[in-house]
């Protein structure tokens, strides 16, 4: 049952990475890695097939390495970019900007604590 329900879960969470790869906003690599998380406690040949895909398998592939700290300044950067110009932009409601600031310092603490790469490009 437990099985069942990891591999389910993983191809739902596969599923929200794919289409976040064309939707703005929906993480791609949190759910990859949800997915490789989840087929590697029910099934190796999923997770095997998604290790080795062709496009996703990079995603896992480069956070098993760890991130180096100029991926990580890149990505905070290119994070904050974003959320100050919707922020700024596209949001009106007070409310609704702080809470996506405030999920702007999450985001950033995580990318922050990532595992970090020994070999720094």
């Amino acid at each position: 049952m437990k099985k069942t329900l990891f591999i389910v879960l993983g191809s739902v969470s596969l599923a929200l990475g794919i289409i976040g790869i064309v939707v703005p906003g929906l993480p791609t690599t949190s759910f990859v890695l949800l997915s490789a998380y989840l087929y590697a406690r029910s099934s190796e040949k999923l997770y095997n097939k998604l290790l080795n895909h062709k496009f996703l398998g990079g995603y896992i592939k480069d956070f098993q390495k760890g991130v180096s700290v100029r991926t990580k300044v890149r990505a905070i950067s290119m994070m904050w970019t974003m959320i100050l110009i919707s922020a700024y932009f596209f949001i009106e409601n007070l409310y609704i900007r702080l809470v996506l600031i405030g999920v702007g310092f999450v985001g950033t603490f995580v990318m922050a604590r990532l595992p970090g790469r020994k070999d720094e490009e």
